[in-house]
């Protein structure tokens, strides 16, 4: 296969796709600190054309984290802050009358960009979360009976506050199983919090990225080419046979009202294809699928209300079904 290249000059070779993809965790993290699982987990979803909740308190880089992705691949990102008065037309477009020719022309809305940004998802009422489903699911969205497709990598990586719970919105478990991951931002540990003051001491500024020193090391070429190359990674019919047992375990456990879904264990299937791809690898072992299980079901599977009074977790659960779960050899 003949190495394609885009218009900034990416070779689009599947050979040197895995290096400028590696190469993207040391460009953002000129800029966010010690967030490496996350900035994985992006990646991740790019090369599965997935979607990402991301859930941390406010103030944990998550914005920045999302615009230095953005920069290091060179492509388009727009946020959107999700508020009570949000209206689905301000995330799709709407069309606007022309008083000069007289007729109605479509105005794109933000989610017509590569990295969306939606800031406290949650925040917003469900008319308006459920505006981005189709964008999601389809890649397009319809205005006025016309379907107009999204730019392609589309990825929307959705915000949400886990500690404040007023006034907000819970995603219902349908629109929960259109994000491929969930992904936690925790609190840095305390030398990367004085990493973090240190820069800010120094003159670092979060809203000019390029100041930073954050560059484009890869591109839309380099992301189709790995795309292509996480489709050709092998799987055995064991570690299908494993997916669907730890999948089907979740739907089993005492601990839960809802357990994985069919969609749930083929997107389980997916992100370990492309974490095997990233690490090297062009076949799945069982520590894949490992890898992936927390950020792809924990937001699949529901508590019983005695099991959450109790301090169980869903990613509790999920470890113990890993450690029963048998694993093939």
């Amino acid at each position: 296969m003949a190495p394609t290249t885009d218009n900034a000059g990416y070779t689009g070779d599947q050979g040197n796709a895995r290096n400028s993809l590696e190469a993207l965790r040391a460009e953002i993290a000129k800029a966010v600190v010690g967030q490496d699982p996350a900035v994985t987990g992006l990646v991740v979803a790019l090369l599965c054309r997935g979607h990402v909740l991301l859930e941390g308190v406010p103030g944990v880089a998550k914005t920045l984290l999302v615009r230095a992705l953005a920069a290091a691949l060179e492509l388009d990102t727009k946020r959107v802050q999700f508020t009570p008065d949000l209206m689905p037309s301000d995330v799709t477009g709407s069309l606007v009358y022309d008083t000069r020719s007289a007729e109605f022309s479509f105005q794109p809305g933000p989610v017509f960009t590569n990295l969306l940004l939606a800031d406290e998802i949650n925040r917003t009422p469900p008319k308006t979360q459920s505006s981005l489903l189709e964008a999601m699911e389809e890649r397009q969205v319809t205005v006025d009976g016309t379907p107009r497709l999204l730019p392609d990598p589309f990825l929307v990586a959705a915000t949400q506050n886990p500690v404040e719970y007023e006034g907000t919105y819970p995603l219902p478990e349908a629109q929960l199983d259109r994000f491929l991951l969930k992904l936690t931002i925790p609190l840095p540990s305390r030398q990367d919090e004085i990493d973090v003051l240190t820069r800010h001491a120094e003159g670092f500024n979060p809203r000019d990225l390029r100041a930073a020193g954050v560059r484009p090391v890869a591109g839309p070429a380099d992301l189709e080419a790995a795309r292509a190359a996480v489709a050709k990674t092998t799987v055995s019919p064991e570690i299908t046979a494993y997916v669907v047992d730890i999948c089907r375990a979740t739907r089993e456990s005492p601990s839960l009202t809802l357990g994985v879904s069919p969609r749930g264990a083929t997107a389980l299937l997916a992100t370990s294809r492309a974490w095997a791809w990233l690490t090297g690898r062009d076949y799945v072992i069982p520590d894949d699928v490992k890898a992936l299980a927390l950020p792809t079901l924990r937001h699949r599977v529901q508590l019983r209300p005695e099991a959450e009074m109790e301090g169980v977790t869903a990613d509790s659960v999920i470890n113990a079904i890993l450690a029963h779960v048998p694993v093939p050899r």
